[in-house]
């Protein structure tokens, strides 16, 4: 077995491990929407037509799926209807690379009320939310996946993979917040959010290099691992070869690294913190109504975080060992979970990380900026026409989305929007269905609707997929601020 199947096993598992988590999402093919109960989230300015409480749980929960990248990109077919991966010989490197990005991107999202309930008292519209929100982030380099199918060429071949990184965060939410009028066509509101962290993780590389030839494989990098919350990862001390100027071993050196073979449970709450969300809608004209919000100005700060940094000087890399890429190459007895053990040792002498201790670090919840415009014609005042400018703000997993509405709203019990975005990720279609009567409201709706599937429920073509649904209980005569 080559050295370069199995590094492309150990991309492939590196992509595929993170996916169990899931991140931070809204329903914002229903920003405009005025029978959406939960429009305060997207712009706390936005009060609900009627109090109401949630069902617990079920209340506002939202699965979703982003990616500039997807199954398409890396599974491809035989002319006998096989599945083959990027790997085979039949798939050249230009077609395989040639549809990669330069930045190969993937978020993953969830976050369900466990509790919400609002109501119109003291002037305004008021809001208390009990939330759980988790998200992962993945930026992969374009030349992580050249390494994997090319491999050397001609004797020597180098390969930069500069802001590879894994972001992942979960928390606990309660939120309160509060929205009035305060001038004729000026409505504000505000929301204070006080944040319970359950668990954060960031790997970064900074830069690193790898420069391939026929008897070495040279490793030089800058890069960082934190972890912090409920995944308490312990440490080991191993032994490493310590070598000279021109690259001899002159003796060995004990190194206190990270022991992911015996990961064990820390604290349910590790962290504490706060946000704030702000909102503000302008009625610019009967017909034109202008919006614009800030969420999640805040942080999270976890007192005992595991640090750990990349090795300072360069070092070898042999290959990957005893991970057979052919399954037709495995020794007999050993265990698909045995190959994912060797690979995660090789993993770590790829990416040497030298623990730090243990400390104090805070952790920005990176910021959304909405900005929205809505027209209503003015022959039928029931279909509204929409457009929503997204921006998450947040170093170098941030993106941008924008996305244009038809919403309508035929009797006063139901309204419903399809929507067309164009973002980071590409492009996809949204729609939302809203039933708002009193004593009962049903949403369903999806940013990113996909068609087609792999038998994992996986899209085929980019990874963009999203799922929102709620059941609440609305009560009391249909307000306005």
């Amino acid at each position: 077995m080559n050295k370069i199947n199995k590094i492309a096993a150990a991309l492939l598992f590196a992509w595929a491990a993170p996916a169990a988590s899931m991140a931070q999402n809204s329903l914002r093919s229903a920003y405009f929407l005025e029978g959406y109960t939960y429009r305060h989230q997207m712009n706390p300015a936005y009060a609900s037509e009627r109090n109401y409480v949630s069902m617990p749980v079920l209340g506002n929960f939202n699965v979703g799926l982003q990616g500039n990248v997807g199954v398409s990109n890396f599974l491809y077919k035989l002319p006998n209807g096989d599945l083959t991966t990027f790997l085979n010989q039949s798939v050249s490197s230009s077609e395989f690379l040639g549809d990669l990005k330069d930045r190969n991107r993937l978020n993953l999202d969830f976050d369900m009320n466990i509790i919400s309930f609002g109501f119109h008292k003291w002037g305004g519209f008021n809001t208390f939310d009990l939330s759980v929100k988790s998200g992962t982030r993945m930026n992969l380099p374009k030349d992580l996946f050249e390494f994997a199918k090319v491999g050397m060429a001609d004797g020597h071949s180098e390969y930069d993979l500069e802001d590879l990184g894994i972001y992942s965060n979960s928390y606990a939410e309660l939120a309160f917040g509060h929205s009035r009028k305060i001038m004729d066509k000026l409505t504000v509101g505000a929301k204070v959010k006080f944040l319970l962290g359950i668990y954060n993780a960031d790997f970064h590389v900074n830069n690193m290099k790898l420069v391939m030839s026929e008897n070495e494989w040279a490793v030089s990098g800058d890069g960082e691992f934190s972890n912090a919350g409920i995944v308490d990862i312990p440490t080991k001390t191993k032994l490493k070869d310590v070598t000279d100027h021109q690259g001899g071993v002159v003796g060995q050196e004990e190194q206190e690294e990270l022991d992911f073979d015996n990961i064990e449970t820390g604290s349910a709450i590790n962290g504490f913190g706060m946000a704030f969300d702000f909102g503000a809608t302008y009625q610019l004209r009967e017909d034109l109504e202008l919006s614009v919000a800030l969420l999640d100005l805040g942080w999270i700060s976890y007192k005992n975080a595991t640090k750990a940094r990349m090795a300072a000087e360069p070092w070898s890399f042999d290959g990957f060992h005893d991970v057979p890429f052919d399954s037709n190459e495995a020794e007999p007895g050993m265990s698909i979970e045995d190959q994912i053990d060797d690979l995660g040792d090789d993993l770590e002498d790829l990416f040497q990380m030298k623990v730090e201790g243990q400390e104090k670090h805070t952790r920005a919840l990176g910021a959304t900026l909405n900005i929205g415009a809505l027209y209503t014609l003015p022959y039928y005042d029931k279909l509204k026409f929409g457009f929503l400018e997204s921006t998450r703000i947040n170093g170098r997993y941030s993106w941008s989305e924008g996305r244009f509405s038809a919403n309508v709203a035929p009797v006063k019990c139901f309204d419903a929007s399809i929507s067309y975005a164009v973002s980071s990720f590409g492009h996809s279609f949204g729609w939302v269905l809203n039933y708002h009567t009193k004593g009962f409201n049903i949403f369903l709706g999806s940013n990113h609707q996909f068609f087609k599937i792999t038998p994992q429920m996986l899209p085929v073509g980019r990874a963009n997929m999203n799922l929102s649904l709620g059941i609440n209980f609305p009560f009391g005569d249909i307000k306005k601020l």
